[in-house]
């Protein structure tokens, strides 16, 4: 059998770079420009509800893992656009995607989720303390 007549493979596409890896969280220092142009391509990709919600799926599923055939039934929309939208979340490093016979398994990246949680988080705000300081004012 040659190589042109077996069954697809999938082609992986390079991932982004991890925008997220050189930036400190926002409450630590401001964001240089160039970090900023780099986290807006993530940030764009889970603004969109349907891959928001797809990424919750993922995480949120058995094995924080699912493949296209567990996800469609939440949405009203077609296989390919789920499929379109797990693409724009893999390649902007949000989701890893593995191959399984016919099915593609996606699964959260937990370097990006960690990462992408601690850009809005800074260990030096802590509400609670602040809450405590503004009770006994």
């Amino acid at each position: 059998m040659s190589k042109s007549s077996r069954s697809p493979q999938l082609r992986e596409l390079p991932l982004a770079d991890d925008p997220l890896a050189s930036c400190t969280p926002l409450a630590r220092e401001p964001m240089s420009a160039d970090q900023a142009a780099q986290v807006v391509p993530l940030l764009k990709a889970i603004a969109d509800p349907a891959r928001l919600r797809l990424l919750s799926l993922v995480l949120s599923h058995e094995g924080r893992e699912a493949c296209v055939c567990d996800l469609t039934p939440y949405f009203d929309l077609t296989q390919p656009t789920i499929s379109h939208h797990l693409k724009v979340l893999h390649e902007n490093g949000l989701l890893d995607r593995e191959k399984r016979g016919t099915w593609v398994f996606y699964k959260a990246r937990p370097q990006a989720m960690a990462a992408l949680g601690s850009l809005f988080t800074s260990g030096t705000l802590d509400p609670a303390a602040n809450d405590l300081a503004g009770a006994g004012a």
